[in-house]
């Protein structure tokens, strides 16, 4: 009997790889898209981050509202001197969007008006095959014994 159960086991985790591999491989092409927008967002090339985003995005706000919203949000927050991943999570579904492939980043950033800032992107695998960000988010850490927004 233990040596059926091992068996069942080791096929369960055999069966896994093929998966796990092709997540961590969506994970990194969405990080590379993900940065490749930051890059846009960061030299404050606004009409070019909605241009280069995923087709839910452009269609859930305009180029000149998406603009309008950075120029306040932002811009004030200056140049951004050091960003690093703080989490990446491989999904097929968000509450509120079409279900699909989704990767939920989130960096701690430091902005020069604002350090630490957390930036949440999330990627969107287009039917194309590539790589958008369908969602931005930034947000500031609560004080102490609060709890971070997810």
């Amino acid at each position: 009997m233990k040596h059926v159960i091992a068996w069942i086991v080791a096929a369960v985790a055999l069966a896994l790889v093929p998966a796990l591999a092709d997540e961590g491989e969506s994970v990194s092409q969405a990080e590379s898209a993900a940065l490749a927008w930051l890059a846009l967002t960061d030299a404050g090339a606004y009409d070019q981050s909605w241009d280069a985003a995923a087709s839910i995005f452009r269609s859930a706000i305009t180029q000149s509202r998406w603009q309008d919203s950075l120029r306040q949000v932002r811009a004030p927050l200056g140049g951004v001197h050091a960003r690093r991943v703080r989490s990446a999570r491989y999904t097929q579904s968000i509450p509120g969007a079409p279900a699909g492939e989704y990767v939920i980043i989130q960096y701690q950033t430091m902005f020069d008006s604002l350090s630490p800032g957390y930036e949440t992107v999330t990627p969107f695998h287009e039917a194309d095959g590539s790589w958008k960000v369908s969602g931005y988010y930034i947000f500031r850490m609560p004080p102490e014994g609060g709890a971070a927004p997810h």
